[in-house]
């Protein structure tokens, strides 16, 4: 502990010893030598305290000092005072930083410890006291124990305000200091028997006053105000001292006087004034949260219920992205605006009926419930916009796979029919031979056999465009023109197909001579160019899936394919055979043969140049097979990522919301401690947030995967973040019926006793652990307080009663909190309307109105101005100049319903 300005500090400290111990009969001139024997230590803790301490040793030498001194020390810290640092043997040394120290505090323990101002206690309530006594002062601010009392006004205040006969307040300068603190200390010292402890020069000619000083001065005007006023000595004198008995008498007049009344009064309409105006603030904070978050309500829905349709996934993934930047970053700060609009709605609703306040009603369309149903609406369209997102984007891969595979087939199929017509169109020589007619005639009819083969891409070329048209793909224009000049052109080749064999068919009746080999040759290689040509398209084909299965399935199915390679290799050899039969048997008979085979366009290069193709296709398609079963068993691996930590998050929000529930049935301690506990619990739980964190990102990944389903978990992302904001809520909530109950349990009075039997007694009763006492649970748990609600006329009635109370809405079913404020109303007082008009009358003098100067002169100046800014004129048959109405403003307060 340490002491600055010790000579000011050792007058003072000097002075307050000395009006203790001349009550023994003693004094001391040095406070560091005095005390070093313990003797007058010993005497000032008896006299200060009233008891008795241990005889002291009465020797000279160093060991009876230190004893004595360890007698006093041992006192002082049997009455709850650590004494730091301090020790007798430095006492007996005459250690001055340590006898200031010691002797402060032995003033702080028995002059400034015990004071108590409104709930405040020690230098907190001193300070209050002397801020309530010189409010209606001018020039008088005490703020603190050194600079607000240099001008000596604040001492002479004080004076006044307990004994105004003795100063003439109107005459004090606060230009002269000096004057005003030496006319305080001789008045103080005259006639309230106050010792001067402070030098009215030390004080103004130094910057900053010793606070402990001034303190310790302060303090003996709160004990000789506040305290008894001593006695005069009346028995066994033949005549009292007249000027004695006038002052004693006088101090019962100052006590129970108006002036008195008056402060009372005015301490309850301070009181009153700061609820109103805590609350006031409060109900505008609400509304400009409420009307805010209601805004950004309003502005969101429309953007998640637009279903403007995009024409490319790269588009709508990009939807998705904005959509997902709302979930993660915009939205989150609105739940907790969310939870703590209900929470401050709540805690005003309980101030406001803990004060006798009527309930608050937000303005139209900003009600809680009107809140909670905005919100449910924007979770609504959330819910669409997302599942419109993901089918969209469903839709789009689709079409664009279907146009990419419209496309290659048409372009295919385009390839083939390209010179057709001109073929099929071409007219015969007259000069053509009979062979060379039959020869066109099976080359026709190899034609129509290749012909029969393509009908199958044309019908799949026009169901995918029926498809992509079914689908609303963007370009479905062009597809559909494609596609009908395909159709078109697929008749024509019908009609002139048919055509020419008509023709020919009149010629072949002429025409016999047909080479055999030829026709067997054409007739076998014209099905096999086309599975050739058919595998080829195969191989290309583009395909998409969504798991494992079903890429397996693709994988088994290109495994069969390659099984039927060999079967067709032996194939390709035996038309590769026939047509190498042909220059044998034709040399063979003297055959001259043309340069090609007439019946088909087929030749041994082109089934040789397709197979080496279908070769090489093949092992691209097993690397884009491969690609594919690795990527789905990379998304498989995201599923089960996703799945292990959903589970283990749905598994912790589970656990603590059961928890959650026990807690708030079993709370023991007090509700500081609960409500410590309470916030330590839901710390732990937001520290879980990167679990959520990581499982967000995982989603994330899973989505931007395009994957959609997930069979290792029954659990989804929009579940659990819902069950999370639940949970963030639900402790929210129990945190906040603690912060009520303390609110109640403070405002009324309550002990922590009292609390503890209601929580036990409606627990007892609550058997099923809802949270609330049905009829006759309440009934069952009245009795057991010691309430005659037995079943009889008389206890129905009273019961009925109290129902009334507890349960105004008819429910069926008793709150904790509305038990706790129906047994706290039952056994406490609060401020009615009643009893603020009461005072302000007091404060008026019994008039029916009161002016601005008397608010002013009676009220601190912010609540004197507050009153004067919201009362009416008063307009009575004896009002005024400047008459206000303080009973319509005093009802205003409370409402009509409470006078």
């Amino acid at each position: 502990m340490h002491f600055s300005g010790s000579s000011e500090k050792e007058e003072t400290f000097t002075a307050w010893c000395n009006s203790h111990l001349r009550k023994a009969g003693t004094q001391i001139e040095n406070i560091e030598e005095d005390f070093r024997d313990g003797l007058k230590l010993m005497l000032l803790l008896e006299v200060i305290s009233g008891e008795r301490l241990p005889k002291p040793e009465r020797g000279k030498m160093r060991v009876h000092k230190i004893n004595n001194v360890n007698k006093a020390l041992d006192f002082i810290a049997s009455k709850g005072v650590k004494l730091v640092s301090i020790g007798a043997e430095e006492i007996v040394d005459g250690n001055a930083k340590m006898t200031l120290g010691m002797i402060w505090t032995i003033i702080l323990r028995f002059a400034i410890q015990d004071i108590s101002v409104e709930e405040t206690s020690a230098k907190e309530g001193l300070l209050l006291w002397c801020q309530r006594k010189t409010a209606p002062y001018k020039n008088v601010n005490v703020q603190n124990f050194h600079i607000s009392w240099k001008d000596g006004l604040a001492f002479n205040a004080l004076i006044h305000r307990h004994r105004p006969d003795l100063i003439d307040y109107d005459s004090l300068r606060k230009d002269d200091p000096v004057t005003n603190l030496n006319n305080a200390f001789e008045v103080a010292e005259k006639h309230l028997d106050i010792p001067k402890m402070l030098d009215a020069e030390d004080i103004v000619n130094t910057a900053r006053p010793d606070e402990k000083a001034i303190m310790t001065y302060v303090s003996s005007f709160y004990h000789a105000f506040s305290g008894a006023q001593k006695v005069p000595h009346i028995v066994g004198t033949l005549r009292p001292d007249e000027k004695a008995i006038m002052t004693y008498v006088s101090c019962f007049y100052h006590a129970f006087s108006g002036a008195q009344k008056a402060e009372t009064a005015a301490n309850r309409i301070c009181k009153v004034l700061a609820v109103n105006q805590e609350n006031e603030q409060m109900m505008e904070d609400y509304e400009k949260l409420a009307s805010d978050l209601l805004e950004w309500i309003r502005r969101t829905i429309p953007w998640l219920q637009n279903r403007t349709q995009e024409k490319t996934v790269n588009d709508m993934q990009a939807k998705q992205e904005d959509f997902r930047d709302y979930r993660c970053v915009h939205k989150p700060p609105k739940v907790q605006e969310k939870c703590q609009l209900e929470i401050s709605f709540n805690t005003l609703q309980t101030k406001l009926r803990l004060s006798n306040r009527p309930a608050f009603m937000p303005s139209e369309g900003r009600m809680v419930s009107n809140i909670n149903g905005a919100w449910h609406t924007l979770e609504g369209a959330e819910k669409g916009y997302e599942e419109w997102i993901l089918s969209e984007i469903r839709r789009l891969e689709r079409l664009e796979h279907l146009a990419e595979k419209f496309h290659q087939k048409a372009a295919i199929h385009e390839a083939w029919t390209d010179g057709k017509e001109a073929m099929l169109t071409q007219k015969e020589p007259d000069t053509t031979t009979l062979s060379e007619i039959k020869a066109l005639l099976r080359k026709h009819e190899a034609f129509e056999s290749d012909l029969a083969a393509h009908q199958d891409r044309v019908e799949q070329i026009a169901a995918i465009a029926q498809e992509l048209n079914e689908l609303d793909y963007y370009d479905s224009a062009n597809v559909n023109a494609r596609c009908q000049k395909i159709c078109d052109q697929w008749n024509v080749l019908g009609a002139l197909t048919q055509s020419r064999k008509e023709s020919l068919k009149n010629k072949e009746k002429q025409l016999e001579s047909i080479d055999e080999l030829y026709l067997e040759y054409a007739k076998r290689a014209a099905p096999f160019n086309n599975w050739m040509e058919s595998a080829m398209e195969d191989l290309q084909d583009m395909f998409i899936v969504h798991n494992i299965e079903e890429i397996q399935g693709l994988i088994a199915a290109h495994e069969q394919f390659k099984a039927t390679l060999t079967e067709a290799n032996e194939e390709r050899k035996a038309i590769q055979a026939i047509q190498a039969n042909v220059p044998k048997i034709a040399q063979s008979n003297n055959i001259t043969l043309t340069s090609s085979n007439p019946y088909t366009t087929i030749t041994s290069e082109n089934i040789d140049e397709k197979w080496a193709k279908v070769f090489e296709l093949v092992p691209r398609r097993d690397t884009a097979l491969q690609d594919e079963l690795n990527k789905q068993n990379s998304n498989d691996e995201l599923r089960a990522k996703f799945a292990s930590q959903a589970n283990k998050v749905g598994a912790y929000i589970k656990a603590k919301m059961e928890e959650i529930g026990r807690i708030s049935i079993e709370m023991n301690g007090t509700l500081e401690d609960q409500l410590t506990n309470l916030k330590e619990y839901q710390d732990s739980i937001v520290s879980y947030t990167p679990e959520i964190n990581t499982l967000e990102g995982y989603h994330q990944l899973i989505q931007e995967a395009l994957v959609f389903d997930n069979k290792y978990t029954p659990y989804t992302m929009e579940h659990l973040r819902v069950s999370w904001e639940q949970l963030l809520t639900t402790i929210a909530r129990t945190i906040n019926e603690v912060e009520n109950q303390i609110l109640t349990r403070d405002a009324k009075g309550i002990s922590q006793e009292q609390l503890y039997e209601y929580r036990t007694s409606f627990n007892h009763f609550d058997k099923d652990h809802s949270g609330a006492l049905m009829a006759e649970e309440f009934k069952a748990c009245l009795i057991s307080l010691g309430y005659d609600v037995e079943n009889d006329k008389q206890g129905d009635a009273e019961f009925a009663r109290i129902m009334s109370i507890v349960d105004p809405n008819g429910t069926g079913a008793v709150t904790f909190q509305a038990f706790i404020d129906f047994m706290s109303r039952e056994t406490t007082d609060t401020d009615t309307a009643d009893q603020v008009i009461a005072s302000f009358k007091i404060l008026a003098g019994d008039k029916n109105f009161i002016t601005a100067e008397e608010l002013r002169r009676e009220l601190p100046p912010d609540q004197a101005e507050y009153c004067i800014a919201r009362m009416a004129p008063y307009t009575g048959p004896d009002a005024v100049a400047g008459a206000l109405d303080y009973m319509s403003f005093s009802t205003a307060l409370y409402g009509e319903s409470d006078l």
